[in-house]
């Protein structure tokens, strides 16, 4: 099994290097080569009794979290001094998280008894704009439900500050600056976004009133990521002035029994989601697809249906809008799945 562990901690370090990471890329090429179950919780890792991968249990992330973590909360006598902003070569790096491992076997048996979880505040670069698209088809105010909200820090999006190219939006004051690489058309700043409620619902949601749920969020950022590590705490201060609610349930469920099933005569309500579609299984992707079919039957021009979602697709992370009573779908945009890049398409 042990091979099939290194496996998954060198690939998960080509993604950590394709996604902008590659101090994270080293943490996981470190492990998979010099990790031996000498250690405790070293040999807990190496026989792992699921499946390692990314498209699973995603136990190098599990680990690496834990490791952000300890490194940035001291909890290791030597670990912070090697992570960023520190740099230490690969041989006191890995002689630091050898230590970890042995300082710190609770915590790191706590972050794999679990999956990461993260709130990726950049992807509202892409449902921002989808947000203004809506508004400005539909001329009404928006009822926001988002599934898989993680933390809701995406619920909260109009807090955010944005710049689009040439184009802004948002509150100049705003300690969140999202701007991603824009390509293509300027969205419809202009338009007035009118939200007039906002819901979301996860099955394991995280309480960011909570200082120990802060941290461990934070963690799930890679440690060299410097520039989404000081957003994310941005937007978590943002988010404790006034939180959404964020209800722990299966999405499906939640929806079934929320108002988002009734018509809401001069609103529209709106069904988002990013990065989390995936995730859902196969049982529950196709009863929500019936509860929208179903709801869409039951919309006007008065009381319209919105469903965005910014999700992985074949060749890039793409942005749909389906809208009744027609239900036309729209590929509005495509783009990074972090949010960094934006191709806008209509």
């Amino acid at each position: 099994m042990s091979t099939i562990v290194r496996e998954a901690f060198n690939n998960q370090a080509k993604w950590c290097d394709k996604l902008g990471s590659p101090f994270t890329a080293r943490v996981c090429r470190l492990i998979a080569e010099n990790l031996r179950t000498d250690i405790p919780v070293a040999a807990t890792i190496l026989n792992w009794p699921g499946d390692p991968s990314a498209k699973a249990d995603s136990l190098p992330l599990r680990v690496a979290g834990a490791l952000h973590y300890v490194a940035r909360n001291k909890k290791s006598s030597s670990l912070g001094n090697v992570y960023p902003p520190h740099a230490a070569n690969d041989d006191s790096l890995w002689l630091s998280i050898r230590t970890a491992l042995i300082e710190c076997d609770e915590i790191i048996r706590e972050y794999l008894a679990g999956p990461p979880q993260t709130n990726e505040v950049m992807r509202s670069a892409a449902l921002l704009p989808g947000l203004l698209k809506i508004a400005a088809i539909t001329g009404l105010p928006l009822a926001l439900y988002e599934i898989g909200a993680s933390a809701g820090l995406n619920l909260i999006l109009d807090r955010y500050r944005y710049q689009f190219g040439a184009a802004k939006w948002g509150d100049s004051k705003s300690p969140v600056l999202i701007k991603p690489q824009w390509q293509g058309a300027a969205p419809l700043v202009e338009t007035v976004l009118n939200i007039e409620s906002r819901e979301g619902v996860d099955i394991n949601p995280i309480d960011l009133k909570n200082e120990a749920a802060r941290l461990r969020l934070l963690s799930y950022v890679w440690a060299d990521q410097t520039d989404r590590l000081q957003r994310l705490d941005a937007a978590i201060s943002l988010w404790l002035r006034d939180p959404p609610t964020i209800e722990c349930a299966d999405a499906a469920q939640w929806l079934e029994r929320a108002q988002f099933m009734q018509p809401r005569i001069g609103s529209t309500r709106v069904l988002f989601h990013s990065i989390t579609w995936s995730y859902f299984p196969e049982t529950t992707k196709q009863h929500i697809e019936k509860l929208l079919q179903a709801s869409g039957a039951q919309a006007s021009a008065e009381a319209p249906l919105a469903w965005l979602r910014f999700e992985l697709a074949a060749r890039a992370t793409e942005l749909k809008l389906t809208l009744w009573p027609h239900g036309e779908e729209i590929l509005l945009a495509s783009g990074h799945p972090h949010g960094s890049t934006i191709q806008w398409l209509v």
